[in-house]
């Protein structure tokens, strides 16, 4: 029953994202939007729902530790698995924006959890709020270059298949639905076999859990590679970080307070680290190339190791 489950969700969080790329694709172009910014959008917070839930459930909970290890996991698995597989795929460029602001933003709101954590060895409710406000003006700021963006016509003009707007909404809606509830039992299958094999719940949570809930955003960017959407599976990723620490954390944090562990503070530290190799190895060639994505999956896989020695 568990490897029923765990393979129902894996169908559903491919057919999910398909859909879902497909629907946000179409009504990025139909709207004269450029698709990294629905994918730091949209695409980003549907992706990141499951996150939010299981964050969101944790601290309902009073299970906070879980909160923090299954963002930063998540950010650490965005970063390394999901950029590095779709630099493995095709050649991801990387555009002045990301550069400029995308990355640098998702670098300092890492570090800025660090520093809030570090600041009496929790996340309050005070330091929730401030994240949460932090977010409601990074949301302002793209919806503000959005509409700029279609008001200058600056979007790509290629052909594409026209799909009614009903349908846009359908697949978005119905894509989002498949993939919170996919991520739900890939999670919950995973679970159940890792702990049949005797993992700990803290391990479960900075691998199976962390990893189950960013497989939405793996697919998702797949898929958008796959159908040549290339700026919104790297938006998609970046956008899904930033949005895992400002807004699952700081509403998780505002709920209840987390306490911020020295395993905390080390897993932090690595995703910034590896948020800077990413921002280095996009500013080197202005693209992700394969040798790189190879090098981000062999770090990741060296992380998770670590974690299992710990």
């Amino acid at each position: 029953m568990m490897y029923f489950i765990l393979i129902a969700g894996f169908i559903l969080l491919i057919k999910g994202a398909d859909f879902f790329v497909e629907g946000s694709s179409s009504t990025a172009k139909m709207l004269k939007v450029p698709s990294l910014i629905i994918g730091m959008t949209i695409v980003a917070m549907g992706t990141s729902l499951p996150e939010a839930s299981v964050s969101i459930s944790a601290s309902l909970a009073g299970k906070n530790s879980l909160s923090i290890s299954n963002a930063v996991g998540s950010n650490i698995f965005n970063l390394m698995v999901v950029i590095g597989l779709c630099a493995l795929f095709a050649a991801v460029p990387v555009n002045r924006e990301t550069l400029k602001r995308d990355l640098p933003l998702s670098l300092i709101v890492a570090a800025l959890l660090l520093g809030l954590g570090t600041v009496g060895n929790e996340i309050s409710r005070f330091d929730g709020v401030i994240l949460s406000v932090i977010f409601a003006v990074f949301l302002f700021v793209m919806v503000k270059s959005a509409m700029n963006s279609r008001k200058n016509g600056s979007a790509e003009q290629e052909e594409y298949k026209i799909i009614p707007v009903w349908k846009c909404i359908v697949f978005m809606i119905g894509g989002v639905a498949a993939i919170i509830i996919g991520g739900k039992m890939v999670v919950n299958g995973a679970s159940d076999i890792a702990r049949s094999f005797g993992m700990s719940d803290t391990l479960i949570g900075m691998t199976i859990v962390a990893i189950g809930t960013s497989l939405p955003e793996l697919v998702t960017s797949v898929v958008a590679v796959r159908k040549k959407e290339i700026d919104m599976a790297l938006g998609n990723a970046v956008g899904s970080n930033i949005f895992n620490i400002l807004f699952v954390l700081g509403i998780a944090a505002a709920i209840s307070p987390m306490t911020f562990t020295t395993e905390n503070l080390i897993d932090t530290a690595v995703l910034i680290g590896m948020t800077i190799l990413v921002f280095f190895f996009g500013l080197s060639k202005k693209k992700l190339v394969r040798w790189q994505g190879a090098v981000m999956l062999l770090l990741y896989c060296a992380y998770t190791a670590y974690l299992f020695i710990r």
